[in-house]
């Protein structure tokens, strides 16, 4: 881990990993989510969440083997463990694809609306680039040292819809990852230009934590059973806690970017 990045991550609550995806896993991930967005149509999505002005995916451990190579990649789980300690899951695995000219921002929230607690942080998102991130489609923006704050934008701002006098834009290149804690505040913000804006967002938890979406139950038996030991540890599908916590009710902000 770079000293300077991870001080970035601890200090302002994200960092760019440069060129992170090589050509070839670029263009695999790429060629993969278009056809899978092809397949599903209309419904692409639902297992989590319809939006308009977006196309998204839902579910993608299920849905082919690049996606479960991608979570369990020793670098980028060194760089959520430095957010979360080396106890942690995948709490989900999702794709968005901003429209053209969708006209849509969002509000700045906390994932799953998650406030750290006496244990410290537990949720901490990447942001795989599949296209470029310009200022005019569909950035983040994001607002420095608020993953300390222990509150929400909803909590503390009038309009978190509203520009933040302290929020930047993050932009990137296809093919780099952005990491997250979480708990910053962070948004989508509108796509103005002809072309879609692509991502997948790997989302982790803490152990102790329930996923946002309850892998073992998602994943069909046959993928279960092609998952190596490193995935299905990662993915929880052995672990009786897990099991428990998917019982409870799970707080849900249904804000991907």
């Amino acid at each position: 881990m770079n000293p300077e990045k991870a001080y970035e991550l601890d200090r302002l609550g994200y960092t760019v990993l440069p060129s992170f995806m090589p050509t070839a896993l670029l263009e695999e991930l790429r060629s993969e989510i278009e056809r899978l967005f092809s397949v599903e149509g209309e419904q692409a999505g639902a297992e989590f969440k319809l939006e308009p002005g977006a196309r998204r995916l839902a579910n993608m451990a299920d849905k082919g083997e690049v996606f479960r190579r991608c979570i369990v990649m020793p670098e980028i789980l060194e760089w959520v463990a430095s957010v979360l300690g080396r106890e942690f899951k995948l709490s989900s695995l999702n794709a968005r694809s901003a429209n053209p000219h969708n006209g849509v921002s969002q509000p700045l929230h906390a994932d799953m609306g998650a406030i750290p607690d006496e244990r410290g942080f537990w949720v901490c998102n990447t942001v795989w680039l599949l296209d470029d991130f310009t200022t005019e489609n569909g950035a983040l923006r994001v607002v420095p040292g608020t993953h300390r704050a222990k509150r929400l934008p909803q909590q503390a701002l009038d309009d978190p819809a509203a520009a933040h006098p302290d929020e930047r834009l993050l932009t990137g290149h296809a093919g780099d990852v952005f990491v997250m804690n979480a708990h910053m505040w962070h948004g989508g913000t509108a796509n103005r230009t002809a072309h879609p804006r692509r991502a997948m967002h790997a989302f982790y938890c803490r152990r102790d934590k329930p996923q946002q979406q309850y892998q073992k139950r998602l994943l069909r038996p046959e993928t279960q059973q092609a998952c190596t030991p490193e995935q299905r540890a990662i993915l929880a599908l052995d672990d009786p806690l897990n099991d428990e916590l998917a019982a409870s009710p799970i707080p849900r902000s249904g804000f991907m970017k």
